[in-house]
């Protein structure tokens, strides 16, 4: 059966749960997949007003969202929010796993804990919301979407970053291996690999990086929040019913440049 034009993007009637979402490419998506009709659930870790003030902009937009709170490292606390999100929307069936951290240092220079902080913010936290989702979707009976929030890093490096690009070249990976198991349930795994995203602040505190990229980058630009936000959307929704196990470079078309 063929989908509307007009329902191609409709997340009318669905569940989403969007972590790291009080600020950023997480408010982004948040505030895009409420827009597509998704009632949201924007997950905050530190930032609670920032999230009950875009929790507040979706709904004087006429959309539908909630703030939740959790350590997604923590599989207690993740059991927690899923069940504040089914007891006040329903079961998830969309999950966009956002959240992460990114700290600088080389190799020579970090400790032990450094290494360890990072792993476990980047992919233990995906673990445990991936586990909880699918069990989710896979009660539900009617299939789900997952959406990892990946970077450019998980396939090319940048120094001060090893730790940071390791964990993104994992969930690419995790991504797959996901895809792999849950397809059999209807469920649909991807990843975005965004490339530099503008943010405030961004040309004074790293000018030359920024120099770097302007320089080299196909179409001209820095990439904004919207423009991760439109990938995700397209990956949770119809327009994408038959894409699993991909990652979806939003870069400008830095990684097509030649490596010499």
């Amino acid at each position: 059966m063929t989908t509307a034009i007009g329902d191609l993007l409709d997340l009318t009637g669905s569940v989403a749960l969007v972590t790291g979402a009080s600020a950023g490419i997480g408010a982004g998506i948040a505030r895009r997949l409420a827009e597509a009709g998704a009632k949201t659930a924007v997950h905050y870790r530190g930032g609670r007003d920032e999230a009950e003030a875009l929790a507040n902009d979706i709904r004087n937009a006429g959309g539908t969202a909630m703030t939740v709170h959790g350590e997604l490292t923590d599989p207690a606390a993740i059991e927690a929010v899923f069940a504040a999100v089914t007891n006040e929307f329903g079961l998830v069936d969309i999950a966009v796993n956002n959240a992460a951290r990114q700290t600088h240092s080389t190799i020579h220079d970090m400790s032990h804990e450094e290494w360890r902080d990072m792993m476990a913010a980047n992919l233990d936290g995906v673990f445990n919301v991936t586990r909880a989702a699918t069990d989710t979707m896979i009660a539900r009976g009617a299939g789900g979407a997952i959406v990892n929030i990946a970077s450019i890093e998980g396939l090319y490096p940048a120094l001060t970053h090893p730790h940071y690009a390791t964990t993104k070249a994992g969930l690419i990976m995790f991504t797959r291996a996901s895809a792999l198991e849950f397809g059999r349930h209807g469920i649909r795994v991807n990843a975005v690999s965004p490339g530099v995203i503008h943010r405030d602040g961004i040309e004074e505190n790293w000018p030359d990086g920024v120099r770097r990229w302007m320089d080299a980058v196909p179409l001209g630009r820095m990439g904004s929040d919207d423009d991760v936000a439109n990938a995700a959307l397209f990956l949770v929704a119809p327009a994408s019913a038959f894409i699993t196990g991909a990652n979806l470079v939003v870069d400008g078309g830095i990684t097509a440049t030649p490596a010499f």
